[in-house]
């Protein structure tokens, strides 16, 4: 049988969209959102009216009717120009809303689901505790039970888009015993009382805003419990899952950024009346960074393929976002080393697209978890 290793026609003129944009309206954004640590929250709604929050919903809930490959390739050519950004979008447009489109009620998609698809709202994904780590299951934020619904207890850390969110699809523990019917997932509007927000500081993502989050006593409906059941925990499992593919895409972005940066500046930094591209030394870490980067690209965009087969496994989605993620952190850190003391310069993006990729190797699961899940596919109990 034939293997067509292609981009479909739909998936390009999706990839010259988000370019052209990213050109556009994104990058005059970049330098004042990063310095201020501010997202434009205008971006949403721009997206939305392109149809790049839902470019792998279907059609019939307000997205645009593609999928996972597309998905990517948005992720992608937003990470080439802003990390930052391509973050915001991220935490909205999967970890935020993909458990609503999976089990919400008709109800919560038309309240959120659909609103948040065209940037009319912004989501949050509130799972990070701060005494938690990488152990979903020993969530501490509580919901009790009373009279017409809940009311939730406790706190969220490195939440990204909460400072500004519209609401924060919270984890909370609805029973005491550690099992997967205990933990479920809760609409929760961000002005609920009893729900506040810090924002955070940070050196990474600085224009993708996020917070820690306190929850003291916030009441919830019982129509705003995702899906009007206990015991989704296994759907945030399967969202991690997807989103690992999601921000490979990301670091795959970044190291693409990093390179041609890197190209640049080796075409045109003349050292001894000769370019820096033209030394052994330089030349030879470009060409491992383009060899790199394109096993990287198949990879990632094999594991959004097998989530479009309904086939990846948390194994797959551990390899692809454990090599993508490095990926970005080796080519980013010889972009800094082919520049030089340039590199450490705001008047380049090296530095940036480092601190960005840094992010990566820590965030949806730290390299050392993903080898973990690797290990377990492979028989032991890492």
């Amino acid at each position: 049988m034939a293997l067509d290793f292609s981009f479909s026609p739909e998936h390009e003129s999706v990839r010259e969209t988000v370019r052209r944009f990213c050109q556009d309206e994104v990058a005059p954004l970049v330098r004042q959102a990063e310095e201020t640590e501010t997202f434009p929250r205008e971006l949403f709604r721009k997206w939305g009216a392109l149809g790049l929050i839902g470019a792998r919903y279907p059609v019939d809930v307000g997205g645009t009717g593609m999928d996972k490959i597309a998905d990517c390739i948005v992720r992608e050519e937003m990470s080439v120009v802003c990390q930052g950004f391509a973050s915001s979008w991220s935490a909205h447009s999967h970890l935020g809303i993909w458990p609503i489109w999976k089990a919400g009620t008709p109800l919560q998609v038309d309240r959120y689901f659909r609103p948040a698809l065209a940037g009319e709202i912004i989501a949050a994904f509130g799972l990070s505790e701060p005494d938690g780590g990488s152990n979903v299951r020993a969530l501490k934020t509580r919901a009790t039970r009373v009279a017409g619904g809940w009311t939730l207890d406790g706190s969220k850390l490195y939440i990204s888009n909460a400072p500004i969110a519209d609401f924060v699809l919270v984890a909370a523990r609805t029973r005491p015993e550690l099992t997967i019917e205990a933990i479920s997932l809760f609409i929760v509007p961000t002005k609920s009382a009893g729900f506040t927000v810090s924002k955070l500081d940070k050196e990474s993502i600085r224009s993708s805003e996020t917070g820690l989050i306190h929850i003291d006593g916030v009441f919830v409906p019982d129509d705003h419990l995702l899906g009007e059941r206990e015991g989704t925990y296994p759907l945030i499992l399967e969202s991690l899952s997807e989103n690992r593919v999601g921000v490979a895409a990301n670091s795959l972005g970044m190291a693409r950024a990093a390179l041609a940066a890197s190209v640049a500046y080796a075409g045109e930094r003349v050292v001894a009346n000769k370019r820096i591209g033209d030394y052994q030394a330089i030349a030879h870490r470009l060409a491992d960074m383009a060899a790199d980067i394109e096993a990287t690209k198949w990879l990632v965009y094999y594991g959004a393929w097998c989530v479009d087969q309904g086939t990846l496994t948390p194994a797959l989605a551990a390899k692809v976002k454990l090599v993508a993620s490095e990926c970005a952190v080796r080519a980013s850190e010889s972009a800094i080393r082919i520049f030089g003391g340039a590199g450490i310069m705001r008047e380049y993006p090296v530095g940036r697209i480092h601190r960005d990729a840094l992010l990566y190797v820590i965030g949806e699961g730290t390299s050392d978890i993903q080898r973990n899940l690797i290990a377990r596919g492979l028989g032991f109990k890492a």
